[in-house]
């Protein structure tokens, strides 16, 4: 019966030596398959990723400190134009006798600039019409009716502060999330 015994361990010892071999193969099968998937699956999400001029251009930062009051500048944002304009205390004052009146897209001179700064006005310079680019930012320009900005393309006035008075555009000159990153600074985007 000893001999039995020792044929029955051997056959355990093999057993078990058997099982740990496949799980050996099958860890290794299914650990070569995951970097498989891995080495697919990394160049299909970077290339998702924004490339770096794709990141430079997401912010412009825009020193005010020389703008007087009354002038506008043009920068550019996204490719875009952006108007920069500091209001004198006169447009502040007809722009906010404004804001309970008839607007097609109502929204207060407060709800287009910053606390603090109610004199910097930062918008994108595009008719929300049919993306022209409005006049009335440099020096002699037409600045239509409501002395802002006027689109020659097909005719919309704005008031000083951007805001649509006249014409096919729909929705006021849009403001770009921005922010003061010190007194002469911001940065849009």
């Amino acid at each position: 019966m000893a001999s039995t015994g020792a044929e029955t361990n051997a056959a355990a010892t093999t057993e078990e030596e058997g099982v740990r071999r496949r799980d050996w193969i099958h860890i290794a099968a299914v650990g070569t398959a995951g970097v498989g998937g891995a080495s697919l699956l990394l160049p299909l999400i970077s290339q998702m990723w924004p490339s770096a001029d794709v990141l430079a251009e997401s912010t412009t930062d825009v020193d005010v400190s020389n703008i007087q009051p009354g002038q506008s500048i043009k920068e550019v944002f996204r490719k875009q134009p952006l108007f920069v304009k500091r209001l004198t205390p006169e447009e502040i004052a007809a722009a906010k006798s404004d804001d309970g009146g008839d607007l097609r897209d109502p929204e207060t001179l407060a709800d287009r600039t910053k606390e603090g700064h109610e004199d910097i006005l930062v918008t994108m310079g595009v008719c929300t019409h049919l993306g022209c680019v409005p006049l009335g930012a440099a020096e002699g320009e037409n600045k239509g009716e409501y002395g802002g900005y006027f689109c020659p393309c097909h005719g919309s006035h704005y008031d000083v502060a951007g805001r649509i008075r006249k014409g096919p555009a729909p929705t006021n000159l849009l403001v770009p999330e921005y922010e003061f990153t010190s007194e002469n600074t911001i940065r849009v985007g």
